[in-house]
C-alpha cells in the first residue's frame, strides 16, 4: 500500500456513499469508492459489487430514514488495510446503532472488501 493513501479520506468517502439520498449519487460515490467486484458482508448480509453495495444502501436507508452514518472516532490504517467504528443516529444527538468495519484497499485507496460489525442495536433489529 501507498504511503500516499489518505486513509480517512476513503473512509468519508464510503460514509458519503452511505449518507446519500438520491439514488442516482449513491451509485457515483459507491463506485468512486468502491472496485467494481467489491464485496461487503456484515451480521445482516453479504453483497457482491456496485449494484449489489447500492441496493443494500438503499434498504438501510429505508429501514433507518432519516438517520447519518458518522464516524466514531479516528481511522486506522496500514499497508491495504483500515479499520473505523462509525456511529448511525439523528445529527447531533446519541447514536441507536454502532459498528466497527475494516475495509480491504486496492493499491490506489478504493475499497475490495469490506467485514462489519454490530457493536450496538436496537432491539427488534
Amino acid at each position: 500500500m501507498s504511503a500516499a493513501i489518505d486513509y480517512t479520506a476513503t473512509v468519508e468517502n464510503y460514509l458519503a456513499g452511505w449518507n446519500e439520498p438520491d439514488a442516482d449519487k449513491r451509485r457515483a460515490l459507491v463506485a468512486s469508492a468502491f472496485t467494481e467486484d467489491a464485496t461487503y458482508t456484515d451480521p445482516l448480509g453479504a453483497v457482491v459489487g456496485h449494484d449489489g453495495i447500492t441496493g443494500l444502501i438503499g434498504v438501510v436507508q429505508g429501514q433507518f430514514a432519516g438517520l447519518v452514518f458518522t464516524l466514531g472516532g479516528p481511522v486506522d490504517g496500514h499497508h491495504d488495510v483500515v479499520r473505523f467504528q462509525w456511529h448511525l443516529g439523528p445529527e447531533g444527538a446519541e447514536a441507536p446503532v454502532v459498528g466497527f468495519d475494516i475495509a480491504v484497499l486496492d493499491a490506489t485507496g478504493r475499497i475490495k472488501a469490506v467485514h462489519g460489525f454490530l457493536d450496538k442495536v436496537p432491539a427488534g433489529l
